[in-house]
């Protein structure tokens, strides 16, 4: 039976319960900026004169500076040598001030790629040290508040198209702009809140977050040695694989829909914006209810459950006739919640299967990889959408069937109580 590396850690009180909630509610406010461009894709595309594989290399900017400053932190050692909370708040900062660039003027598509990559570089020092926060004060019981974190994070992808939503004749200048204000919100909120106290900080050291271990030769083969990382790993390559690109495509997986439920063209943007949030925003309910599910079958079995779902409906929602809209607005509200519940789940495994002394690299190595996988299917499916429309749902498939194949080893093993992540 793995130990979970928290095992030693304080269990966690009433008296952390508002500094967690503040915490998960400022990770929801500064992550609407990764997403940002999606909830105006339609009037971005249209401004920048580009195509859908063209829109998508926007996005992967995002995505690739979430690599580079995930690594360039875990090699510095800033999310170590610097207070979790300051690193949170400043790159919340440059993150808005990054994204509120985009609007200032320019429609050179090379410099607001640019400033994508910087928001996605910003995002490293959000969604990371935001995990460190919330393990330095829960301490030895942190799989339910990583949980509403991860669904935090999800509701915070969703945030854009929300405002979309709300404000239909906005400019998409505004609503960009918008998605700034709430990151610096959240900058705020964590601003006021501190530091931990000097007993949680130091109880923490050993928490699966990820820190400024340096890789090196002998952690990466002492990780790789490991099979049930490996497992781990693996299959969150695979989830990955359909994540972002599911989202990434959701305004136009739901113009058909919208068609269908809207009775003027000018309510069209709004309709699509409300799908899309509502697809995103309800995998809220799957990454929370995954955790309280994984307390009684298991962290692999619930990554399992929710794999195979999201996997088929890969397979199904291209057969599903644009004649049925609500068949095909149920599908991909279901699938909204099968495609992220297993993400806590595959933070979980990994932490307790990578080697205690070599955990803050495991992570680094995973988070890195899996995201570089993200770029790829990205752009993949947004220069299949152009050929083939909604059978290029089809390239996602082999994500979650690889995930299966490699969690295998890990379902099969007996329930190792609470997952830690």
């Amino acid at each position: 039976m793995s130990t979970s590396p928290t095992s030693h850690l304080p269990n966690n009180t009433p008296a952390t319960s508002w500094p967690v909630a503040l915490i998960v509610l400022a990770q929801c406010l500064g992550t609407t900026l990764w997403f940002s461009p999606s909830g105006v894709s339609d009037s971005l595309i249209a401004h920048l004169q580009l195509s859908a594989s063209g829109f998508g290399w926007l996005l992967a900017a995002t995505q690739l500076g979430f690599i580079a400053g995930t690594l360039g932190f875990a090699l510095s050692g800033v999310a170590d040598r610097f207070a979790a909370t300051r690193v949170f708040v400043v790159s919340s900062l440059l993150g808005a001030l990054a994204n509120a660039a985009v609007v200032w003027g320019t429609a050179d598509m090379g410099a607001i790629w640019a400033l994508r990559f910087v928001v996605g570089v910003c995002m490293a020092g959000v969604y990371p040290l935001g995990m460190k926060m919330i393990v330095q004060r829960v301490g030895s019981k942190p799989a339910a508040a990583l949980g509403w974190l991860v669904g935090m994070l999800t509701l915070g992808t969703a945030m854009p198209h929300a405002l979309r939503a709300w404000g239909q004749s906005w400019p998409w200048q505004e609503v960009l702009l918008a998605s700034s204000w709430l990151a610096v919100l959240g900058a705020v909120v964590v601003g006021c809140l501190g530091e931990p106290s000097r007993a949680q900080a130091m109880s923490s050291q050993a928490a699966p977050v990820p820190t400024g271990l340096k890789l090196n030769t002998h952690a990466l083969r002492a990780i790789l040695a490991v099979r049930g990382f490996r497992a781990s790993a693996l299959g969150y390559f695979g989830h990955m694989w359909e994540l972002y690109a599911f989202w990434s495509v959701l305004p136009w997986l739901s113009l058909p829909i919208a068609r269908a439920l809207t009775d003027t063209p000018e309510g069209l943007a709004g309709t699509v914006a409300w799908v899309s949030f509502s697809v995103i925003g309800i995998g809220f309910f799957g990454c929370v209810l995954g955790g309280i599910w994984s307390r009684r079958v298991g962290s692999a079995r619930v990554a399992a459950s929710a794999l195979a779902a999201s996997g088929l409906m890969c397979l199904l929602y291209p057969l599903i006739p644009e004649r049925w809209p609500l068949v095909q607005l149920g599908a991909l509200l279901f699938w909204g919640v099968c495609v992220v519940a297993d993400s806590p789940q595959f933070s979980a495994m990994s932490s307790q299967h990578a080697p205690p002394q070599w955990l803050g690299s495991a992570l680094v190595l995973q988070n890195g990889v899996g995201f570089l996988i993200t770029v790829l299917s990205i752009l993949l499916l947004g220069w299949a959408l152009e050929t083939w429309g909604s059978w290029a749902l089809w390239l996602l498939a082999p994500g979650p069937a690889l995930g299966l194949w490699a969690l295998w080893p890990l379902v099969k093993m007996p329930k190792t109580g609470t997952c830690a992540a």
